[in-house]
C-alpha cells in the first residue's frame, strides 16, 4: 500500500468541518484526500465543491448511494451529535472506515452499538480526540507520568463560553445539544488521560440561570466530581453562559502543571510548570489540530493497526456522561466499576502541522467569537 491515500467524503458541513476539517486536508496530503462532501444544504454543497476542488457532492438522502459507490474507503462525520451513530453504522455496514466527531454518541448504548458495528464488518473506528496528538497535551500527559509532580491528587479545570445564537443546535436538546456533550466531554478524557486511570464515582449538579431564555432545554452550566482510586479526584465547570475559559490544573504532592488554553483549537497554549518553588513556562503556538488526526487515522487504515482514540475510548468518556446525568437527576453520587484501559496517549503519537488562516465560512455561524 505504499504511496496510496485513503479517500474521506466529509459528512456534515457546519462550523467545525468549514474552519477546521476541510482545511486540514492539505497538510495531511500524504495518506489522506478529500473526495467527497455530503450535506442537505446545496450552497453549502456548490461552494465548498469549488473551494476545495471536490466534485462528488451528495445530499444526505443520497448517502447510501456515496457508501456503495467504491469512490470513498472513509468518512469524517461531523454532524450534530445526535446523528454520529446511524451514520457511522451506515458507514460500517458498506464497509467504510470511519472517523466520528466526539462525543461519539449520546450514550454508552449507543457506542456499544456502534461498537459492535465496527467489529462485526472489520472496519476502523476513531473518535475525534484531536488533543491525543497536541504537543502541549501530550507534555503534560508526559510530566504527570513522569513522576516529578509527585503522587498525583487534584485535577481542576473550566471550559466555558457564551452561545450567543439561542437558535444554536447546541442549545437544542433533540439535537444532543448543552455543554457535559459538547465541552464536558474535554474535561473528562483530559482527566483520564493525566490521572491514567478511570474514575470510581461521579457527582454532578446542572444548572440554569431561570431569567436566561437560552437555556429553556438544555443546562447552562454543570459542575462535576469525579473521584479516582488512590484518593484523587477530577473537578470541572463547564458552561455556556460565562466567559471563555478553557484550562486545566494538576497538582501533585511535589508540584503542579497548569495548560491554559487546553481545549482550544484555535489558540495558543502555556503550559506552566511549578516543581520545587521552580516555575518554567512553555508557550505553544496555535497549530492545525486536525490535519494530526486524518494523518494518523490513515496510517492504522493502511497499516491495519487500531488506533489508540478507539470507539473504547469513546465509550468510556459517555459511561461517564450517563452517571453525571443520572446523578444530576437522582442527587446522588453514581458509582462506576469497569477495567482500566490499557492504552493512552502518549508522546510517541505527537504530530505537528502548521496552522492555517480563518476561512471564510458559509451558512454556519460559531459557536462563540
Amino acid at each position: 500500500m505504499k504511496n496510496k491515500k485513503i479517500r474521506y467524503a466529509v459528512v456534515g458541513l457546519g462550523n467545525i468541518a468549514q474552519v477546521a476539517v476541510l482545511p486540514a486536508f492539505k497538510n495531511a496530503s500524504e495518506n489522506s484526500e478529500l473526495v467527497a462532501l455530503v450535506s442537505s444544504d446545496d450552497e453549502k454543497l456548490k461552494t465548498l465543491g469549488r473551494k476545495y476542488k471536490v466534485k462528488n457532492l451528495f445530499n444526505y438522502r443520497d448517502y447510501d448511494k456515496l457508501l456503495s459507490s467504491g469512490m470513498i474507503d472513509a468518512v469524517y462525520i461531523a454532524t450534530p451529535n445526535v446523528n454520529h451513530r446511524a451514520f457511522a453504522e451506515e458507514a460500517a455496514q458498506h464497509g467504510i472506515h470511519v472517523l466520528v466527531e466526539k462525543p461519539m454518541a449520546l450514550n454508552a448504548q449507543d457506542c456499544m452499538s456502534m461498537l459492535r458495528s465496527a467489529r462485526n464488518n472489520d472496519i476502523k473506528m476513531m473518535v475525534a480526540y484531536r488533543l491525543h496528538f497536541d504537543p502541549a497535551n501530550l507534555e503534560a500527559v508526559e510530566i504527570a507520568k513522569s513522576g516529578k509532580l509527585g503522587d498525583l491528587r487534584i485535577f481542576n479545570s473550566t471550559f466555558t463560553y457564551q452561545v450567543t445564537d439561542p437558535n444554536n443546535i447546541r442549545l437544542k436538546y433533540e439535537m444532543g445539544g448543552g455543554p457535559i456533550f459538547d465541552i464536558g466531554t474535554y474535561c473528562i478524557n483530559a482527566a483520564r488521560y493525566l490521572f491514567q486511570d478511570e474514575p470510581v464515582e461521579v457527582s454532578a449538579t446542572l444548572l440554569s440561570n431561570p431569567k436566561d431564555t437560552r437555556f429553556t432545554e438544555v443546562e447552562e452550566m454543570a459542575a462535576v466530581t469525579l473521584r479516582f482510586k488512590g484518593a484523587r479526584l477530577a473537578n470541572f465547570v463547564v458552561s455556556f453562559g460565562a466567559e471563555a475559559s478553557a484550562m486545566y490544573t494538576l497538582i501533585g504532592s511535589e508540584g503542579c502543571l497548569t495548560l491554559e488554553g487546553a481545549y482550544e483549537y484555535a489558540d495558543d497554549m502555556t503550559l506552566t510548570t511549578s516543581i520545587n518553588e521552580k516555575e518554567k513556562v512553555k508557550k505553544f503556538k496555535k497549530h492545525d489540530q486536525f490535519a494530526p488526526e486524518l494523518e494518523y487515522f490513515s496510517n492504522c487504515i493502511l497499516k491495519n493497526q487500531e488506533p489508540e482514540p478507539s470507539a473504547i475510548e469513546g465509550l468510556y468518556d459517555l459511561r461517564i456522561i450517563d452517571a453525571i446525568f443520572e446523578s444530576a437527576r437522582t442527587k446522588r453520587s453514581v458509582k462506576l466499576e469497569y477495567a482500566s484501559k490499557a492504552r493512552r496517549p502518549t508522546a510517541k503519537q505527537m504530530i505537528r502541522k502548521p496552522g492555517h488562516a480563518k476561512p471564510e465560512t458559509i451558512h454556519a455561524p460559531p459557536a462563540h467569537e
